[in-house]
């Protein structure tokens, strides 16, 4: 699901790189202020996924140590843990970010050409 969703921020990005994308500075800065929100607000929580990964007091037994030890590793470790969960929505947020400032800057760009024969600006 994730690598899909960052797939398709990703496309939209090279889209807008191409010039197939353009899209008006005006009407895009309400959703990109939402994006810089939400994408803020990951990066507030991964900074806190280092306090999650401490491993939780269960017991000084081998069950208790072992299950302190999984769900350290689950919070703030590798693979499907919630830090790398949280680093990929961050990912994601990121390449939206970038897509949108392109499809701005596109945008931007091909109103500026097209003007250009009207202002004298050849």
């Amino acid at each position: 699901m994730g690598n899909s969703s960052h797939a398709d921020a990703a496309a939209f990005r090279q889209a807008a790189v191409d010039g197939q994308v353009g899209i008006d500075p005006d009407a895009a800065e309400t959703v990109l202020s939402k994006l810089r929100t939400g994408k803020d607000a990951v990066e507030a929580l991964i900074r806190q996924t280092e306090e999650l990964a401490a491993p939780p007091q269960i017991g000084a037994n081998p069950v208790g140590n072992a299950m302190a030890a999984k769900f350290s590793d689950r919070a703030g470790g590798g693979g499907e843990s919630y830090a790398d969960a949280l680093r990929n929505l961050y990912a994601q947020y990121d390449e939206a970010e970038q897509a949108i400032t392109t499809a701005m800057r596109q945008y931007r760009d091909t109103d500026a050409d097209n003007a250009r024969p009207f202002t004298g600006q050849l």
